[in-house]
């Protein structure tokens, strides 16, 4: 620990003597210099700021658009479906599959059954959606006929 500290003071001891002598052996050309620097950094800041900002939003935007362009030709669900016309994609699941995987059994084969699963179910719902339109549009052409045969 002791090593620790005598390190810490004699780096505190160099940067002071190595501050003062510099600041002593400054001649007036070379402080007119130190400070032309600094005023130049300090008036020219801002628009370098301003550049680099620019610099990133630019960057920004094509980044932004090269990913919206990949989640658009990601994006699985159409504008009709969102409508409610939806397309119910056929049985994939068979041979066929293999030659367009390039050979690959079973890496391919895995959640076919749920794949399966997931079709057969959402036709049992489009069905079922499909029979309770039906048959309130039954009840509603009922109802606008009832409305003629009962007299009050």
């Amino acid at each position: 620990m002791e090593d620790i500290a005598h390190l810490a003071t004699t780096f505190g001891d160099r940067f002071t003597t190595n501050l003062k002598s510099t600041l002593d052996n400054m001649s007036p050309q070379k402080w007119i210099r130190v400070i032309i620097v600094a005023g130049t950094y300090l008036l020219l800041r801002p628009y370098l700021m301003k550049l680099g900002g620019r610099a990133q939003m630019a960057s920004y935007e094509d980044e932004h658009a090269a990913t919206e362009a990949e989640f658009a030709a990601k994006a699985k669900i159409s504008p009709n479906e969102l409508r409610g016309n939806v397309n119910i994609p056929d049985d994939t699941d068979s041979e066929g599959e293999d030659e367009e995987g390039g050979g690959a059994s079973s890496a391919t084969d895995w959640g076919k059954k749920a794949r399966r699963r997931q079709r057969d179910m959402i036709k049992k719902l489009l069905e079922a959606e499909e029979r309770r339109l039906q048959e309130s549009k039954e009840e509603e052409e009922d109802k606008d006929i009832e409305e003629f045969l009962i007299k009050d």
